[in-house]
């Protein structure tokens, strides 16, 4: 499902004309009219974080998946599947957008999105080892 909306996300429909336009309305709607410039940059701003953050989602969602009802809670292994996934999807999902009519394709977007699922990754060991050792120093061990 992640991938499809994300597929989804890829078209035209989210074009940054278009979400430039949904930026506006939304600051009309709150009275806010800053120049055309700062909307530039706020949309710029928007969608970076977009990727960023969608792709971490989907690194967290592959993780679960590979650990799916494991009595572990991390390997080595389901983290580099995960990355390898996350990398892949991210440098198609660049490669499809070289197809759409508004949209281009980036590798810097490609990078962007990589961080972005490697940080997840991140903060799942980092949460790992922290229980690991709370639940070792609460044992005794």
């Amino acid at each position: 499902m992640m991938l499809g909306l994300m597929a989804y996300f890829s078209t035209d429909v989210f074009s940054g004309e278009n979400t430039r336009g949904a930026i506006e309305t939304i600051l009309d709607w709150f009275s806010i009219h800053p120049s055309k410039h700062a909307i530039g940059h706020i949309n710029f701003i928007i969608r970076k974080c977009a990727h960023f953050v969608e792709y971490a989602i989907l690194a967290s969602l592959i993780f679960r998946a590979f650990r799916a009802d494991s009595p572990l809670r991390w390997r080595f292994s389901w983290f580099l599947g995960s990355l390898a996934i996350v990398v892949s999807w991210a440098l198609l999902d660049e490669f499809h957008q070289s197809f759409t009519r508004t949209r281009g394709a980036s590798i810097y977007d490609s990078m962007l999105d990589s961080a972005g699922g490697l940080a997840a990754l991140l903060v799942i060991t980092l949460l790992y080892k922290v229980r690991r050792r709370r639940d070792e120093a609460g044992s005794g061990g």
